[in-house]
């Protein structure tokens, strides 16, 4: 780590408090919609690169809120998901779409296996290293671990309106989301559901699977509809919302899970 210990950077990957002794470790694979110059803008027109395509609006500042609150460390991708997903595997033909909704990605049209491979030493080998050194440390430390990834979505898609507010999503582990679910009752004014907008069929529990299940620690991915994410005090009235649910949620789980949440 470089001057600051409460953050550790490269250029495509970014890590704080990574020696938060809370009981969290969240993620934000799509925190940024930056394109490095080598690859050439990916040939988007710029509002393209500003859109949601690029990365989640407010996924960022929410996960980053969370990681202050809760005292958990925090790993951000640095990159544009259009370079490559982090939360996709390299075989994925999403990990570097060739179209994203109504977007075209030129930079991504008939990429060779080379221009794939440097992809994925360049953006996902520096996230997953990042997250299973983190992970291995907590666990050497003997530290439960939550492992929590933050998303936004848009609330249209393909022309059609999205009313869920909320996806608290899971993949074959649902300790966490079901725990989050029965405090769902706390936000009655909001619109919270099981795997919505997305679920596992979509291919987006990736993380969840590689990082949280494959350790042994108790996992979810949080979706939030990025129009309830626009602007600081929208993003902070958010994370409240956020820890409303998570705090009673992870002490329950904690409480019934002999041994707290070790591997």
């Amino acid at each position: 780590m470089q001057g600051n210990p409460n953050r550790d950077e490269s250029d495509t990957v970014e890590v704080i408090n990574p020696t938060g002794r809370g009981a969290a470790l969240v993620l934000c694979e799509h925190a940024s919609n930056h394109i490095p110059a080598r690859y050439d803008g990916l040939g988007l027109k710029e509002g393209d690169r500003q859109s949601h395509a690029a990365w989640d609006p407010g996924a960022r500042a929410v996960a980053l809120a969370l990681s202050r609150a809760l005292d958990a460390p925090m790993i951000a991708s640095k990159v544009s998901r259009l370079v490559y997903d982090c939360n996709r595997p390299p075989e994925a033909p999403s990990a570097m779409p060739e179209r994203s909704e109504y977007i075209e990605v030129p930079g991504n049209r008939d990429l060779s296996e080379t221009a794939r491979a440097e992809r994925v030493r360049a953006v996902y080998a520096p996230f997953c290293d990042a997250v299973s050194t983190l992970i291995a440390a907590r666990k050497a430390e003997n530290l439960g671990t939550h492992l929590i990834t933050i998303h936004s979505f848009t609330p249209l898609y393909y022309g059609q309106p999205r009313d869920c507010e909320i996806g608290i999503l899971h993949d074959s582990d649902n300790r966490i989301a079901d725990a989050i679910l029965d405090e769902a009752h706390r936000l009655p004014d909001r619109v919270i559901r099981r795997n919505d907008p997305y679920g596992p069929e979509d291919g987006v529990t990736h993380s969840l699977k590689l990082h949280g299940i494959a350790h042994g620690l108790p996992n979810v991915m949080i979706e939030v509809r990025n129009d309830l994410l626009v602007g600081a005090e929208a993003q902070a009235a958010m994370t409240d919302e956020l820890l409303t649910l998570l705090h009673p949620a992870m002490a329950k789980l904690d409480q019934t899970s002999p041994g707290g949440t070790h591997a």
